[in-house]
C-alpha cells in the first residue's frame, strides 16, 4: 500500500472511531476528552471550571476524563452519574429547543437539582437561563428520542 493510501485510510479510520464512540459524550473533533479535558467534580467541588491534569485521566464510555486532583478523580469513579453532564455534555439549550447535538462550553454552565448542564456561549446560556425547568423537561424528553 502506498504511503498516501496508508494516510488516508488512518485518517478516515480515526474519525470513524471518533464519531462513534462520541455520540453519547460531547468530545469535539479527534478528541477522546469529555468536557473537553476539564474536571466535571470541580464543578460541584469548586463552583468554577477547572482543567483537568493528564496525570488524573480516567477512561469511561470510551472517552477520556480529566481530573484536578486524585480525590475528584477518586469522586467520580464512585459515582460516575452524579459528576457526568447532562445530555453528555452537548449543550443543553439545543438538546432542548432544538433536539440537536451541539457542543457543550465548560466555561457556560450551570447546576440545577445536582445535575451539571453546559450550553454552546454566553448568548446560548442567557436564553437557557430563561426558563430552565421547561428547558430540562423539554431537554430529558428529546435526549431520550436522540439516543
Amino acid at each position: 500500500m502506498n504511503k498516501w493510501l496508508k494516510i488516508i485510510s488512518l485518517w478516515i479510520f480515526a474519525v470513524a472511531t471518533n464519531l462513534a464512540a462520541n455520540d453519547q459524550i460531547y468530545t469535539g473533533w479527534l478528541s477522546k476528552k469529555a468536557v473537553s479535558g476539564y474536571d466535571t467534580v470541580a464543578f460541584f467541588t469548586e463552583g468554577q471550571p477547572v482543567k483537568g491534569n493528564p496525570k488524573f485521566k480516567y477512561s469511561y464510555l470510551d472517552v477520556e476524563w480529566y481530573f484536578a486532583s486524585e480525590k475528584h478523580l477518586n469522586l467520580f469513579k464512585q459515582n460516575p452519574e452524579k459528576y457526568m453532564p447532562q445530555y453528555g455534555g452537548f449543550c443543553a439549550w439545543a438538546v432542548a429547543a432544538k433536539k440537536y447535538r451541539a457542543p457543550g462550553d465548560p466555561k457556560y454552565w450551570k447546576i440545577v437539582d445536582n445535575k451539571l448542564y453546559l450550553n454552546y456561549d454566553r448568548s446560548v446560556q442567557n436564553k437557557w437561563l430563561k426558563d430552565i425547568p421547561s428547558f430540562i423537561k423539554a431537554g430529558d424528553k428529546n435526549w431520550s428520542l436522540m439516543n
